[in-house]
């Protein structure tokens, strides 16, 4: 992971986790999980006089087939002042000249900013356009954990949820945080929802390592909570993964068993995750990703679709957050005639996967 000189892993990690704009896919110890599989992780930052960070972030390159050049791609990122816009130019052009230096034929980034039209018509100034693809969840649910006492966020949730988290403690259910014994398990869950719900899981591997980096041993800003019943001993009934990481809580993954389902341990887990990064000083927590629908269509249809994230919704919604919908994946084509067969060859090979 190549850094400048002039700053350390050490004072990104200070920089990001304290800003405004900061996200845990920001962090070093997402660059160096990307790192362990596949991605090169690069940092590409703007210095002040004083050799002070004021904005930049995390640049993640692969190699894309047939020796076109590479994509860069910064989750959650830029991090910087987005209210000062000749300072988000600045950092723009900078990271964009850094991804061209690379070898990279387009820069893609996902910034953590509202979709709304003056944030729009400040990356078009800057050469940035729509994506026609994006990578993190443009749509989710933000429950609100920035409040005097644990039953205001219990008093905006729907009475369903409310009434099966009370249900889940009154059959016995419990939640605590996970040891190593409890991963495998944690990973058979993932395949089972997998297969019941019609998402892809990444490798065993994947999720020993993100909790490896994340977890108490190492930046200490994430837990996998699991749900489990006496009666039941060795079952893992569900399990989630939160990160607590600039005052946002988020859910990251989860899973549940297809057994013992109508003990509601999802919702007591969710709701343990909440109380988890509350504790942790996070104002917010997010749901992360439900499907990329306005509000009237989510209402009228969640409880007659059941593709894609729609299940997922119709549990989500429950718990009293705000839907937001994010500004998307914007990119800097560095390389276009390189760019445009990129896209082509994307197109291709999703429409002979479908077929």
């Amino acid at each position: 992971m190549p850094l400048g000189s002039a700053f350390s892993l050490q004072d990104w990690d200070q920089f990001s986790a304290h800003h405004r704009y900061g996200h845990f896919l920001q962090s070093s110890a997402w660059g160096q999980l990307k790192s362990n599989h596949g991605w090169r992780a690069t940092w590409s930052c703007v210095l002040d006089t004083s050799n002070h960070i004021t904005g930049g972030g995390l640049v993640l390159l692969r190699d894309l087939p047939a020796k076109v050049g590479k994509l860069a791609y910064m989750p959650r990122g830029p991090v910087l002042d987005w209210d000062a816009p000749t300072h988000a130019s600045k950092v723009l052009s900078h990271v964009s000249a850094s991804a061209k230096k690379h070898g990279a034929i387009a820069l893609i980034i996902e910034p953590s900013l509202m979709d709304t039209p003056h944030d729009e018509k400040m990356l078009l100034a800057n050469g940035f356009t729509p994506n026609s693809f994006t990578i993190q969840p443009r749509r989710s649910i933000w429950v609100n954990l920035d409040v005097d006492a644990e039953n205001d966020i219990l008093a905006k949730m729907k009475q369903k949820t409310r009434y099966n988290i009370g249900l889940a403690r009154r059959k016995g259910v419990t939640v605590r945080e996970a040891n190593a014994d409890d991963l495998p398990k944690f990973y058979q869950m993932m395949e089972a929802t997998s297969a019941r719900d019609g998402f892809a899981v990444h490798s065993a591997a994947y999720y020993d390592d993100f909790l490896r980096l994340f977890g108490a041993g190492g930046s200490d800003v994430a837990r996998l909570l699991v749900a489990e019943h006496s009666a039941l001993p060795g079952v893992l009934l569900a399990g989630a993964v939160v990160t607590a990481y600039a005052k946002m809580g988020i859910y990251v993954y989860g899973a549940s068993a297809n057994e013992h389902r109508e003990l509601m341990s999802t919702y007591l887990l969710q709701w343990e995750g909440m109380r988890w990064c509350r504790a942790r000083g996070c104002h917010t927590y997010d749901l992360w990703g439900v499907p990329d629908e306005d509000e009237d269509k989510l209402e009228a249809e969640f409880d007659k679709r059941h593709d894609g994230l729609w299940g997922v919704y119709r549990f989500k919604r429950g718990f009293g957050g705000q839907l937001v919908r994010q500004v998307g994946a914007w990119v800097n084509v560095l390389a276009p005639f390189r760019w445009q067969a990129f896209l082509l060859a994307r197109k291709w090979r999703k429409q002979t996967d479908a077929g």
